[in-house]
């Protein structure tokens, strides 16, 4: 394999990205989306390495900055406004490799929600790759921390030791407890939230879909919420063009190298196997 550095324009601006090309490409590459405060390589190098796997495996890819992030021009943007560089970056990576017919889309955290807006848009799109969704809501979060971290840290034998003796402040401790209870109980509701347009999103899309989740991370918490509440989600999840892959030990970004890996060769054997 090989690596080659990319510039190329998007909307007056340049993005830079970094191919990385098998001797033997397939018919379908993958196109990796940075979420969240990240440039190109990704939490821990966890994008370098996953393109790199990819490309032992004979999938080419493409990793970039979109506008404003990383080495790319441009100001800042939202997850929600990066159609066009994901359009651009998915142009420049099948001109790139002649050989493409076809590209999934892969991203984690708000990169995950971006891939899901786009993929239904663009016929070229055959797959995406969602690791731990980002569908935050003030009501979503209070959920996930009353079920997932108050609920471990009342049977924290450590959490009661610091209780009684005097080294918590327990007036904070409750006033943020009281806060995450009146979230979760009442709901602010002016448009459609973000769950509902990701949901959807997915069921515009109808290529396949792989989707990744850390057992130990507030994030996925959510994201299981959601789809546990919703009825529309759990059909959804259920059919067949979806799998699903959870790692129970895993963090957000999946910070350990035996959890990169695992990611990695899942994402390798599902892209192959289209």
């Amino acid at each position: 394999m090989k690596e080659q550095a990319l510039v190329f324009g998007c909307g007056g601006e340049s993005l830079v990205g970094v191919l990385a090309l098998p001797d033997a490409p397939s018919v379908r590459g993958v196109l990796i989306v940075v979420g969240g405060p990240q440039y190109r390589a990704g939490s821990h190098r966890q994008f370098t390495l996953l393109a790199r796997e990819l490309a032992r495996s004979g999938v080419a890819s493409l990793r970039f900055d979109y506008r404003g992030m990383g080495d790319s021009s441009g100001p800042a943007r939202s997850f929600e406004a990066v159609d066009e560089d994901i359009g651009c970056a998915l142009e420049r990576l099948l001109g790139a490799v002649p050989e493409l017919r076809e590209v999934v889309i892969w991203g984690l955290c708000d990169a995950a929600s971006a891939a899901l807006f786009y993929a239904h848009r663009d016929a070229r799109v055959s797959g995406v790759v969602l690791l731990n969704p980002w569908v935050r809501t003030e009501q979503g979060i209070a959920q996930a921390h009353l079920r997932h971290y108050y609920g471990r840290r009342l049977l924290d034998p450590s959490f009661w030791r610091k209780v009684f003796s005097g080294r918590l402040e327990v007036r904070a401790a409750f006033a943020s407890l009281r806060k995450f209870v009146a979230d979760a109980a009442a709901p602010r509701r002016t448009a459609a939230t973000l769950p509902e347009r990701m949901e959807d999103a997915l069921r515009r899309f109808r290529g396949r879909v792989l989707l990744i989740l850390s057992g130990k991370d507030l994030t996925a918490d959510e994201f299981r919420g959601v789809v546990s509440r919703s009825r529309r989600w759990t059909r959804l999840l259920a059919e067949a063009r979806i799998a699903r892959r959870e790692l129970a030990e895993a963090n957000h970004t999946f910070s350990r190298r035996e959890w990169r890996d695992q990611v990695a060769r899942w994402t390798a054997e599902w892209v192959k196997d289209q």
